[in-house]
């Protein structure tokens, strides 16, 4: 009978010390998996804000390079209105007293030369204001758009035109309308420069959410591909993430380049 017991007792304290250990090494294997979530949830906190303050500096550096941009471009209008129009201001003025003084026969000759100075004096005012942010708040991002189209068509193209459509709805920001803006110039720039366009077209849309700005052009375009994405496309890219814009350019040989900007509403 002693020894039964004893049989008994020790089989319960077995029992127990199994429990007992089972306990523990519960216990100690969430302590294990608390502490590697708690870990996991630090990594990646330390990384999210690793990855936040390194966008946060590189909005810092593209505003910081935006903004520069704006100043030079501001100051080259300046430059070209005060200084430069003045100048030939002043040089079609001296051109009409010669031309008072002069023979009838040849005053004709000078007609050509007069009018070719007029118009470089009205193009170079009409560059001044687009590069001109106070010009541009000042006349409006439709009639921004609108002039710079009338400027090109002048210089180069059979047709630049601007097609709005929806109810007009307001930026978030002025300084958003001066981005949008030279984002626009930029890809006209292009146009101008490689494209060997003839037609310019632009839609502006304007929905609840959303300003949507479509700009095409018809020339020989390029292989998305095999294009080396240069300084000007990255700009673009870089203003558009700047506002939080979506920006997607597309091309394909012989089939002109597209451009479409998404500006979201708040």
């Amino acid at each position: 009978m002693v020894q039964t017991g004893e049989r008994i007792v020790s089989s319960a304290s077995e029992r127990y010390m199994l429990v007992y250990m089972i306990a523990v090494l519960v216990i100690i294997t969430a302590l294990v998996i608390v502490f590697f979530v708690m870990f996991q949830k630090r990594k990646n906190k330390l990384l999210l804000d690793k990855i936040e303050q390194q966008r946060a500096f590189e909005e810092e550096i593209v505003k910081a390079q935006t903004e520069a941009q704006e100043q030079t471009l501001k100051n080259i209008g300046w430059e070209l209105h005060d200084n430069v129009g003045q100048l030939l201001s002043f040089a079609s003025m001296q051109l009409s007293i010669l031309k008072m003084q002069v023979s009838s026969d040849v005053k004709d000759k000078f007609k050509d030369t007069t009018e070719a100075l007029s118009n470089g004096l009205k193009e170079v005012r009409a560059l001044s204001k687009t590069l001109n942010n106070d010009v541009i708040l000042n006349i409006g991002f439709e009639k921004s758009i609108t002039n710079e189209l009338e400027r090109l068509k002048r210089m180069k193209f059979t047709s630049a035109e601007l097609k709005i459509t929806g109810d007009k709805v307001d930026f978030n920001d002025k300084n958003h309308e001066i981005i949008v803006f030279r984002i626009l110039q930029e890809f006209l720039s292009n146009s101008v420069k490689y494209s060997k366009a003839k037609n310019l077209n632009i839609i502006l849309e304007y929905t609840p959410k959303t300003i949507i700005i479509t700009a095409k052009d018809d020339g020989k375009g390029f292989n998305m591909d095999k294009v080396v994405k240069g300084s000007g496309l990255i700009n673009m890219k870089s203003r558009a993430e700047l506002i939080g814009a979506n920006l997607e350019l597309t091309s394909q040989p012989n089939k002109g380049v597209v451009l479409v900007l998404q500006y979201p509403l708040s």
